[in-house]
């Protein structure tokens, strides 16, 4: 009886391991898939249409520019480049990506999320005050202050932030667990969406008066 128990013990846990992997970008089939718009020069392997092997070349992994600070003059203070499987076809079934985050002094990555990756981040330069907030219904926030060389995790689909609390500009790499995380900034998806939310509906849930609801939706 016991044996059987156990058995059934672990077939619910790799049912749950396959559903939880299931959740990430796919496992590649094949060395490398490079993505291709094109059909009648590619092949169909994995479920993607791949650049064929024999004419794939260095280029298809390679992206030059991330050393270039950007523009942070803007009402948030922050730049975000984020280099996907569209600037670095190669990265095509690979399941990563990667992010540059310029900050001016007090420029804030607003709360977001990524709803197709966890993420990890390296501070390069500047002081910044990072955090994520897990689910329902803790809502617990989990927050440090990072400086140059430090490194931070947001785990999967979390709404997280970043904030640069220095007098100069700050600089902040990383690595996201997908080919194309996707972002949702939690504000512009609220009161910025097309078309607008009813604002009843935001005011209630927000216990907010109507007219403030309006008034951040045409901010946005």
């Amino acid at each position: 009886m016991m044996k059987g128990v156990h058995f059934l013990a672990i077939v619910a846990l790799l049912s749950l391991t396959s559903s939880l992997v299931s959740a990430y970008d796919p496992s590649p089939l094949q060395d490398i898939c490079v993505a291709i718009d094109d059909p009648k020069s590619a092949v169909f392997v994995n479920g993607k249409f791949c650049k064929n092997f024999t004419v794939a070349n260095a280029d298809d992994f390679f992206f030059q520019g991330l050393q270039i600070p950007r523009n942070t003059t803007n009402p948030l203070g922050s730049n975000v480049t984020l280099v996907t499987v569209d600037l670095i076809p190669g990265l095509n079934t690979l399941g990563l990506s990667i992010v540059r985050i310029d900050y001016a002094p007090y420029g804030v990555n607003p709360p977001h999320t990524h709803p197709r990756a966890s993420e990890i981040l390296i501070v390069m330069e500047g002081t910044l005050y990072v955090g994520f907030v897990t689910s329902d219904p803790e809502n617990r926030l989990f927050s440090k202050v990072l400086n140059k060389g430090d490194v931070f995790v947001f785990p999967f689909g979390l709404i997280h932030f970043q904030f640069n609390m220095g007098h100069t500009n700050a600089v902040a790499f990383a690595s996201l667990s997908s080919q194309n995380p996707s972002v949702m900034r939690i504000a512009d998806a609220v009161f910025g969406s097309n078309p607008p939310i009813n604002p009843d509906v935001l005011a209630k849930a927000f216990q907010l008066e109507p007219k403030i609801i309006e008034y951040l939706q045409k901010t946005l």
